[in-house]
């Protein structure tokens, strides 16, 4: 069975024999810009502390890091959209195992800057069963110092492919998270992180279970 990584390039190489050469251009050129502009320096790393945030489920319910960390250890993933392929296989995969990262005493939330009338799109679409929240404007992930424009470039190919980002998130910026996961222990300290300007990279679901088996044996202990 393909790992997540394996799977993303397999989605990349059948993307790109649909796309015009073009737009494989834009694209390039914006995915080139994104690698050699965009740095995660500046994004929270292991030992930092999560800042706590309250915001929209579809259903219109607020969800806070704080009340969910009260239950157990948090799986946070930040996502670009449900425009984005990668995104919609990294979900799918993280729906996969989410019995198992429940078993090991943990939730899992999934944050993105579309409306919560997208996010609820982009829930029903992949069937997903964890939370999944609108970051209008970004203002959390800016917290998590994940934000960047989107690229000239890339904001072409969105045009091209007819992805009114705008739209979309409510908001004409043009700004998008990194994808990014943290694992976070229930007094707001990241143990576990994995930030990557390459958006075509997401977190392993085996890697985020392995962070929350040595948690839970480090708690045994």
């Amino acid at each position: 069975m393909m790992n997540l990584q394996q799977q993303s390039e397999q989605l990349l190489q059948e993307l790109l024999t649909q796309f015009s050469p073009d737009l494989v251009h834009d694209i390039d050129i914006g995915f080139t810009e994104i690698i050699t502009s965009v740095l995660d320096q500046n994004a929270l790393q292991e030992g930092d502390r999560a800042p706590d945030f309250a915001l929209p489920n579809p259903n219109g319910q607020t969800v806070s890091l704080e009340n969910k960390l009260k239950k157990g250890t948090v799986v946070l993933t930040f996502y670009r959209g449900g425009w984005c392929p990668f995104c919609n296989l990294q979900l799918r995969a993280y729906q996969q195992v989410l019995n198992e990262i429940k078993y090991l005493g943990a939730s899992l939330i999934a944050i993105s800057p579309e409306t919560p009338d997208n996010s609820l799109n982009t829930k029903e679409k992949n069937e997903l069963e964890f939370e999944v929240l609108s970051d209008r404007g970004n203002e959390v992930a800016q917290q998590y110092g994940l934000v960047f424009v989107t690229p000239k470039a890339h904001q072409q190919a969105h045009h091209e492919l007819n992805i009114p980002l705008p739209a979309i998130n409510g908001d004409d910026s043009w700004t998008i998270p990194i994808p990014a996961t943290y694992v976070i222990d229930t007094d707001s300290t990241i143990i576990w992180t994995h930030t990557d300007p390459n958006y075509r990279l997401r977190a392993e679901p085996e890697a985020i279970l392995n962070a929350l088996q040595t948690l839970k044996k480090a708690d045994v202990k």
